[in-house]
């Protein structure tokens, strides 16, 4: 219903603001329905694309005939689906374009009726090939993005077959730019922020991505699309938090976030396909107190630099990360390391500059209850056993409990009950090369060891005094 002129003014002589609302929203609404009511304004999502960016080799099948072999390399290409008029029989018809660096006009080959065959058998990962009648060529595509590809075979098809054309949204069979026929660009640095791009994307095929001294304050969700994205570098910037979808960089090995003023490292990033992917990470020269207990989730983790943070602790299962051989947190305030720390296996060590405390086995904590609680036994029977557990068996904060299990030199692990010592460790044991822990020369740090019983505490303080004899 459309409100007349009259009907918009009230009977005091003004406009009716309600009534003019409704009037201009209403006609704004048929007037939308009925431009995308016309067949040729409607572009469904779902027609088949009529450009692809890949690598494309045009093999002539008549020259091993004459003894003659192709290049046996692709160049970077664009093709285009469109009309062209053939200048001979002056018909217009459906023609394939390919353009290249070094053809950036373009070669057209006829479409309607002249494919031989499609070969889609690798289409998946971005390779397929197209066999012409006339001439005799194969056109091999390759590194084509697997899903645009489909939909342009899907397009060619239907050229091929002369049927469904009004479904075909053609393109113009124009000259490529050269932006679109260049090399994909693998590798990129920004190093100020006077280059850094404000209104066009990354390109989407970087594999690596620096960008330094831009002083970011936050990592920008354009770079977060890059899905072949290997290393990314972001170090001297700003950034205070780190976003979870960095977690979708699924081939993400390394991340460079050296000199930011990050706070807290993302519990979720732990939980992502990071735990797969990422095998060097620098978070050196940070304010970072402590990483979360999941951090060690990561275990493709080779290389890891904590250095010039303000760690308290190190990750309490750090021993889970069973591929770690680099390891760096110099200059922090460790005052002992884990318990957990023992089962690494590095070939390089620095944790230099830390306030280690001086170990005394005699000192100890003792957290013992006599007898057990029936809640220890059960959690203690639990770890022991290699119980399966989760948040749909018990409740949440067990499953934390149980997550951070401490282990006693006998092999038998305690939750909430046990006997807190610490040792010296020579760190020549879990490291083949190792940088002084002080400038005295020290190779020693002390290390956090726990005790289930009384029974374990008393023969480790008398292993410890046979030693001292």
């Amino acid at each position: 219903m459309l409100f007349s002129n009259q009907s918009l003014i009230s009977c005091s002589g003004e406009v009716d603001l309600g009534a003019f609302c409704y009037f201009f929203l209403n006609t704004l609404r048929i007037t939308v329905f009925a431009l995308f009511s016309r067949r040729d304004c409607i572009i469904p999502s779902g027609r088949p694309a009529m450009r692809l960016q890949c690598d494309v080799e045009v093999v002539n099948r008549m020259l091993p005939t004459f003894g003659m072999r192709n290049r046996g390399k692709g160049s970077r290409a664009v093709l285009s689906i469109g009309k062209h008029v053939d200048k001979t029989t002056k018909i217009n018809n459906i023609y394939l374009m390919i353009c290249t660096l070094k053809d950036k006009v373009g070669s057209k080959y006829k479409l309607k009726e002249n494919v031989e065959q499609f070969f889609t058998r690798f289409v998946d990962e971005g390779k397929a090939t197209v066999r012409l009648k006339e001439p005799a060529v194969d056109v091999c595509l390759s590194k084509a993005d697997a899903a645009n590809l489909k939909n342009f075979l899907s397009a060619a098809r239907l050229a091929h077959r002369g049927s469904e054309i009004d479904t075909l949204t053609l393109s113009s069979l124009t000259p490529a730019k050269a932006r679109d026929v260049e090399k994909p660009k693998r590798k990129l640095t920004i190093t100020s922020k006077k280059d850094y791009p404000l209104t066009c994307s990354f390109p989407y095929s970087l594999e690596q991505l620096q960008v330094s001294y831009c002083k970011l304050s936050r990592v920008d969700m354009r770079m977060l699309t890059l899905r072949k994205l290997r290393k990314l570098d972001l170090s001297n910037n700003h950034i205070k938090k780190l976003p979870v979808t960095i977690g979708d960089l699924f081939c993400l090995n390394e991340l460079i976030l050296h000199n930011n003023h990050l706070e807290s490292f993302n519990v979720a990033l732990c939980n992502s396909t990071l735990q797969k992917s990422l095998q060097c990470l620098d978070l050196s020269q940070n304010k970072l107190q402590a990483l979360p207990i999941q951090f060690c989730q990561l275990q493709e983790l080779v290389h890891l630099k904590l250095d010039d943070n303000e760690l308290i602790r190190l990750p309490f299962k750090i021993g889970q990360l069973h591929k770690l051989r680099f390891l760096s947190a110099a200059r922090n305030r460790l005052p002992y390391l884990p318990s957990d720390f023992r089962r690494l296996s590095l070939e390089n060590l620095d944790l230099f500059g830390n306030p280690f405390v001086q170990p005394n086995p005699l000192d100890h904590t003792i957290q013992l209850k006599f007898p057990l609680p029936l809640l220890e036994f059960a959690a203690r029977a639990a770890v022991n056993y290699r119980l399966s557990f989760g948040p749909h068996v018990i409740p949440a904060h067990l499953c934390h409990d149980l997550n951070v299990a401490k282990l006693c030199g006998c092999g038998m692990s305690c939750v909430h009950y046990f006997i807190q010592a610490t040792v010296t460790m020579n760190l020549h044991h879990v490291s083949h090369t190792v940088v002084l822990v002080d400038n005295m020369g020290g190779t020693e740090a002390p290390v956090l060891c726990y005790f289930c019983s009384l029974t374990c505490y008393s023969e480790f303080i008398d292993r410890c005094l046979q030693r001292g004899r």
